[in-house]
């Protein structure tokens, strides 16, 4: 009996974590779709700020 009390401490842990990790995909999933609906926000790479400024003399 108590191997399968250990067994349901397990199994309930297992898909705690499962569901925290589903989470976590489904905040990534939703920042992308938000940050590629967006134009304006963060640069995406460093050459795009050099093409903002004149080259110093």
């Amino acid at each position: 009996m108590f191997e399968y009390e250990l067994h349901k401490v397990n199994r309930d842990e297992l898909l705690r974590e499962a569901a925290a990790q589903r989470l976590v995909g489904e905040a990534r999933r939703a920042r992308r779709r938000t940050a590629d609906r967006t134009t304006d926000g963060r640069v995406s790479h460093l050459r795009d700020l050099r093409d903002l400024f004149a080259r110093a003399a």
